[in-house]
Order: structure tokens, then C-alpha cells, then sequence
């Protein structure tokens, strides 16, 4: 069992210079220089500053989950996981989870709501990714890809993601996130 050795945080560290390092599109890199509070060692650290993304768990009138496949840059593999994309500057999450869905699937539904977020990685990167669950979507919209997107829209019964993500099946990070926040959400 873990034990907490002690009941105080570790040290905090304070920015004392934030440069950015590249401008990448889609994000920006920071090099941040950081001493700590406790001893004073200083170091530089890079920061991946991004909007924060959204996943949308969308279910069918017949529970099933609608996910993507798309071909992934950085592993130069496909990869299924629920559809979703950047929020924009000042855009509500659940309005940029409805854009997204519809416009990655051309699925709409109702009653669209927040079931949770996460860091994707707090080590490297200092956004949010919020996770919207839509319920009763059909499809009834044409897809509008972006530019650098093209993907396959497929659907599984949410009584089939346990054994999908313990199968590997699943295996985007931030997507098994969203979907464990939905098990926990259904009590599955």
C-alpha cells in the first residue's frame, strides 16, 4: 500500500525568464528557466503551450459508441478514439464537442454535457482537454474534415470499451481518459 512520507507538497518552482523557443502551428514552445524554492537549483524546462482540446462521447439510440480512425503523425500508426479537436480561444467546450462531432462524423445529438477533464501531459504541455458526453446522435450531417484531417467514423457497443481498451484496441492516451470518465459517468 502507498504511504505518504510527508504531509507538505514538494518544493514549488518559480519562472524566471519564459522565452518562446518555435512557434509550430498548432502550438507554441516556451523555454522556461525555473529555480526552486527549497535550494534554489535553477534549470531550463521547455513548456508546449496549446488551446485546450475536446473528446465527445457520442452514443447511438442503440448504445454504441461512435469513434474515429485516423492515421496519427507521431506514431505513424492509426489510432481509434473518440472524435474531438482543439477549442478554440474563448469557445465553450461542449459547443466546440458538438462543432467537432459533427463536423469529423456529421453525427448531432442532444442534451450534450461536461463529464469530466484532464492534463494530457502536465510535464510538457499546459492545456486542458475536456471530455462532453452527447447522447441520441444520428447522423444526419456531411462531414467537413480540416484540412490535414481524414478519418473513418465506426461504431461499438459502450458494453464492448472494457475489453477493447484491455485488448488494446484503444490505446490514445487522452481517448482512454474520455472513455474511462464515461465507464465511471455509467457505472459500468
Amino acid at each position: 500500500k502507498y504511504k505518504l512520507m510527508s504531509k507538505e507538497f514538494p518544493s514549488r518552482w518559480d519562472v524566471l525568464e519564459d522565452n518562446l523557443h518555435a512557434d509550430c502551428r498548432i502550438f507554441e514552445v516556451y523555454k522556461r528557466r525555473f529555480r526552486r524554492q527549497s535550494d534554489g537549483v535553477e534549470s531550463d524546462f521547455f513548456v508546449l503551450d496549446t488551446n485546450d482540446w475536446v473528446n465527445v462521447l457520442a452514443i447511438t439510440p442503440n448504445d454504441e459508441l461512435v469513434l474515429v480512425r485516423q492515421f496519427r503523425y507521431g506514431t505513424k500508426e492509426y489510432s481509434l478514439e473518440p472524435p474531438g479537436g482543439v477549442i478554440e480561444k474563448g469557445e465553450n467546450p461542449i459547443v466546440a464537442g458538438l462543432r467537432e462531432l459533427e463536423e469529423e462524423t456529421g453525427y448531432v445529438g442532444k442534451d450534450a454535457r461536461l463529464i469530466g477533464q484532464a492534463r494530457p501531459n502536465a510535464a510538457i504541455l499546459s492545456n486542458h482537454c475536456y471530455f462532453v458526453l452527447v447522447e441520441d446522435v444520428h447522423k444526419t450531417a456531411k462531414i467537413a474534415f480540416d484540412e490535414h484531417e481524414e478519418l473513418l467514423t465506426e461504431l461499438y457497443p459502450v458494453q464492448n470499451l472494457k475489453s477493447m481498451v484491455a485488448n488494446n484496441e484503444i490505446t490514445h492516451s487522452i481517448g482512454l481518459n474520455a472513455i474511462l470518465k464515461l465507464i465511471l459517468h455509467r457505472g459500468l
